[in-house]
């Protein structure tokens, strides 16, 4: 007969072995939930964040590298060229830095010509839209350059970053995209389930919800070639019939192209991984954190006690149409104390490369 102290003994046991087997069964299914949490935010598959953070070093992980090429298009114009001249130079100084995935740089120049920067930069010159095509929006050739160097040039990368002459390399840049998503940045300003019945002219209901189409632009974008080759067509096809349309073009004005992008990638099913370490943009991003690129599309304007008055020329001001006709000067003047990191560290590398650019002050 079993005592009752025996009895006791044994619940016990049997309770904390009990214990020992739920814990293990619930962090085996916790762990597996977060992994695939953490899988499926990598690969921005649906219902994942879409925007995440910089993948592991693949050279550490022995993962091949992916190598993607740079392609920026441009016009021959002054304004054009000194922008193209400093991003060349930090991609140059970024390329083979270790955690580099950089390939090779093409300047699709779309002027239908040759100018004097050929031998500076490597280029491949398209021709522009037939007069008039554009109406008056230059980006409009954006997408019809890249659709005829997709089919002419020879490009040996598997991946393609599409950049802009704006673009600085603060450090070296890996391929942020996966195998099966390019990937992209967040642009707060492109919302197509803000515009109804204009995005639905472009992308009709049978193709799915808008939230199938990203918020985001053509650049930077970095994607796979073949992907590419399929969405350019539809891009400049879509950028041109929004021109055409009063009410889209009043509605989406200046980012109308980006719209295009972003629809014409969604008509092909392309989703795109939202990299909020992308790229920042001054005076609005204050500080560098773990961004690749500067943007410098908005205007800098501070008092010379550090303050920001955006809109309305300042004491101290780096705005980049401030040098339509020509190169800003070597050695611009930095920005007064209380002026933020990134707008700090942009006019530093402005200077570094107008001090080793040969032939910066001829205007070429």
């Amino acid at each position: 007969m079993i005592g009752k102290k025996s009895v006791g003994k044994t619940s016990l046991l049997f309770l904390l072995l009990l214990g020992f087997g739920v814990f293990i069964a619930t962090y085996n299914l916790v762990t597996m939930v977060l992994h695939n949490q953490r899988r499926e935010s990598r690969l921005g598959v649906p219902g994942a964040d879409p925007v995440i953070g910089m993948p592991t070093d693949r050279r550490r992980l022995g993962r091949q590298t992916r190598p993607f090429h740079v392609a920026v298009t441009a016009t021959s114009a002054a304004y054009s060229r000194w922008q193209c001249r400093v991003m060349y130079y930090w991609y140059k100084k970024m390329k083979d830095v270790e955690g580099s995935e950089m390939g090779g740089f093409t300047r699709v120049l779309h002027s239908g010509e040759p100018d004097n920067l050929m031998d500076e930069i490597p280029t491949f010159v398209v021709d522009p839209l037939p007069a008039g095509a554009d109406r008056g929006y230059i980006v409009l050739n954006r997408p019809w350059a890249f659709v005829q160097w997709l089919e002419k040039a020879t490009i040996p990368e598997e991946y393609i970053l599409m950049a802009e002459p704006d673009h600085v390399f603060i450090k070296p840049l890996p391929n942020l995209a996966s195998d099966n998503h390019p990937a992209g940045f967040h642009f707060f300003y492109i919302k197509p389930t803000e515009h109804v019945q204009i995005v639905r002219k472009f992308f009709p209901e049978k193709k799915g919800p808008l939230t199938n189409i990203d918020p985001t632009g053509n650049s930077p974008v970095i994607i796979k070639k073949s992907e590419l080759e399929k969405i350019a067509p539809t891009w400049m096809n879509v950028s041109l019939s929004m021109k055409e349309d009063p009410e889209t073009d009043k509605a989406f004005g200046w980012v109308l192209e980006m719209y295009a992008y972003a629809i014409a990638s969604a008509l092909h099913g392309v989703q795109h991984i939202l990299r909020k370490d992308f790229m920042i943009q001054p005076p609005w991003d204050l500080k560098l954190g773990n961004a690749h690129i500067i943007h410098f599309t908005y205007g800098c304007d501070y008092s010379l006690k550090g303050e920001l008055t955006y809109g309305k020329i300042g004491e101290w001001r780096f705005d980049k149409r401030t040098y339509l006709r020509g190169p800003p000067p070597r050695n611009l003047s930095l920005p007064p104390p209380g002026v933020p990191e990134s707008v700090v560290t942009l006019v530093k590398m402005v200077n570094e490369a107008s001090a080793n650019i040969p032939g910066w002050d001829d205007g070429r």
